[in-house]
């Protein structure tokens, strides 16, 4: 008996425990996360310069109208953050896998029950001495509450209050109480918070797998406005390009005609500038469409339209973007550096990918169900202890007053289910086990495209960091040509054709120049998404709640 008193004494008090401050649910989730984010910003320190944020830009800014909207990166990147509905969108799955996780956790809370039963009864009954039959009328009034329990240990506790009141015309009336205490403890399958706490962990290791993909998300919609901005801004910049090679197509098809009139020239000798100056007209036309869609593109990551979602809100697309560089963001000037620290890159992808980390959080929870479903092939074996004090009396006061007496009641055994054929059970380990290595092997398929992304990505950022140099040699001898074409048609040594030849050359070498400076940086951003290393390098966070902050 003192051994029985002394057991209910420790899971009486392990039962009042709230499941939150229970050292059992006191997980502790990995860390390694934000230590090679930590790490990661560490090692980025040494890269280009971060998005420059000019005074004043961090203040709230809405698309609207149809004025003009000056952009710098920065403040492409700030109204992205504010504004992007997609991100919006995508900001409320760390809320619902926390929340989510919360019900996970209230498995384990304690709760409240009651129970009122009142019972009329009106039956015949026969006399055992006399073998006279009588009738009896009575009432029975029964009020049962208390608390239960289920711990991560596999035990469920429940402490309970009965009273019951009996009353009939044959017998006095009769007032019970009990006190009681009912123990149940696993022994085999759902026994020990290893299995009892995997949907828990699951949940907890949801909030963590959402949170890398939100980081993902935010990396590359940050990435996609930088484009968008460095896109816009070479399309502005050819389109301006275009413009000029008009106007000078249009002087010489003007000059070609001067002199055809003065006899200088033979009569079809203008077609070759006229032809150039149509040709001109061509391009112009396609660089101003290719401008517009960029523009509507960089809109719609900035947010797009702030009118009403159920009417139109078409004036909000005509909202001028001005791309105006800030001090850093063109911080390379003319000559990048190239690269030299690849295989840290690759280290740091590894590390630090939102992508490899989630695939490496859903794989630990794989595992975890794998524990869960191991455990579900044992049978059900449990060890169950009830232990009550009574009291009795003719009145409700009395039976609570008996309770003080000797007398007590105790039960105590074992129940054991079995399935015969534990089919549905393996199927659903078998099923979790293939998972698992399932998802092992696509972590590592994951790393292999990780590093094999940034090598690619490396090799682009060093053709686009060439072609700066090249393609600006290109333009010194095209400019000479060009002049040189200019001067000998000037002179009759040349046919329109010749120049308007050199003009058209000098055109591409010229927008190979522009170009071939928006594709280093573009190669950069790729490189930078590729490494998993974009948002420490902008001095950008995502915070546990969601929100990305600078």
């Amino acid at each position: 008996m003192p051994w029985i008193l002394a057991s209910l004494g420790c899971l009486a008090l392990t039962g009042c425990l709230a499941p939150e401050r229970s050292p059992l649910l006191g997980v502790d989730w990995p860390e390694a996360t934000r230590e090679a984010v930590a790490d990661a910003a560490e090692d980025a320190a040494a890269e280009a310069p971060a998005v420059g944020f000019a005074a004043g830009e961090a203040e709230a800014v809405r698309i609207g109208g149809s004025g003009e909207l000056r952009l710098t990166l920065g403040r492409t990147l700030l109204m992205t953050l504010a504004a992007n509905r997609e991100l919006a969108v995508s900001a409320q799955s760390p809320a619902i896998a926390a929340a989510l996780q919360r019900v996970q956790r209230g498995v384990f809370d304690p709760e409240a029950f009651a129970e009122l039963t009142y019972q009329e009864r009106s039956i015949t009954e026969t006399s055992r001495a006399t073998g006279e039959r009588f009738s009896v009328d009575g009432d029975d009034l029964r009020t049962v509450a208390g608390l239960r329990q289920l711990l991560p240990t596999g035990t469920e506790v429940e402490l309970s209050v009965d009273q019951q009141r009996s009353s009939s015309d044959r017998a006095p009336e009769q007032q019970d109480a009990r006190l009681g205490l009912t123990v149940t403890q696993q022994l085999l399958r759902g026994a020990g918070p290893a299995a009892n706490l995997v949907r828990l962990r699951q949940a907890g290791l949801d909030v963590d797998a959402s949170r890398h993909e939100l980081r993902g998300f935010v990396q590359r919609l940050l990435a996609d406005a930088e484009r968008a901005w460095w896109l816009y801004r070479l399309a502005g910049q050819r389109l301006a390009l275009f413009e000029r090679a008009l106007e000078l197509a249009e002087q010489q098809s003007e000059a070609a005609r001067r002199r055809i009139a003065a006899g200088a020239l033979a009569p079809n000798a203008g077609a070759a500038a006229e032809a150039e100056a149509a040709l001109r007209r061509q391009d112009l036309i396609d660089a101003r469409s290719l401008r517009e869609a960029r523009r509507l593109a960089l809109l719609r990551l900035l947010g797009g339209p702030t009118g009403d979602l159920d009417g139109p809100a078409d004036a909000d697309w005509l909202t001028r973007p001005v791309a105006t560089e800030a001090p850093g963001d063109d911080a390379f000037g003319a000559d990048p550096p190239p690269v030299d620290d690849l295989e840290e890159r690759v280290a740091l992808a590894t590390r630090v990918r939102p992508e490899l980390l989630e695939a490496r959080v859903r794989l630990e929870q794989d595992r975890l169900e794998t524990v869960l479903t191991r455990n579900g092939l044992l049978p059900r074996l449990e060890v169950f202890l009830d232990l009550g004090k009574a009291g009795f009396d003719d009145t409700f006061a009395g039976s609570f007053d008996d309770l003080d007496s000797e007398s007590y009641d105790l039960a105590t055994g074992f129940r054991f289910v079995a399935p015969l054929g534990n089919e549905r059970a393996e199927g659903f380990d078998r099923a979790a086990s293939a998972t698992r290595a399932q998802s092992a092997a696509a972590v590592a398929n994951l790393v292999q495209l990780v590093r094999l992304e940034v090598r690619r990505a490396a090799v682009e950022l060093e053709r686009a960091r060439q072609q700066i140099a090249a393609s600006r040699a290109t333009l010194a001898f095209q400019r000479s040509v060009a002049a040189g074409e200019r001067q000998r048609f000037e002179a009759g040594e040349a046919t329109s054709l010749d120049a308007a030849l050199a003009g058209r050359d000098l055109l591409a070498a010229e927008i190979a120049v522009v170009t071939s400076r928006t594709e280093h940086r573009l190669a950069l951003i790729d490189l930078q998404l590729a490494e998993g290393s974009l948002l420490q390098r902008r001095g950008i966070g995502v915070e546990a709640g969601g929100d990305a902050a600078r």
